[in-house]
């Protein structure tokens, strides 16, 4: 499950602003989104990770996936870097 790739990912971004500068930088290997996030809010990234071919996997829940990050907030994006 993409979860844990998240915990056993060496580098990861998370958040859409970050990510966002990641893959303009080129440095994203691939992306995992949540379900319940917004995806307006997400839609510039997944625009630009398509147009580069990463792949992007989704989770069920922004809860989950920010407790994957070991973060206490809730996640809507995180990229793990080449």
């Amino acid at each position: 499950m993409s979860y844990e790739k998240v915990v056993q990912a060496n580098e990861r971004i998370v958040g859409t602003k970050q990510t966002l500068k990641a893959l303009e930088e080129q440095q994203v290997k691939e992306l995992i989104i949540a379900d319940d996030a917004d995806q307006g809010v997400l839609a510039k990234v997944l625009a630009l990770a398509e147009d580069q071919g990463v792949p992007i996997l989704t989770v069920d829940s922004m809860k989950k996936l920010g407790k994957a990050c070991g973060i206490d907030v809730s996640a809507a994006i995180v990229a793990i870097k080449k």
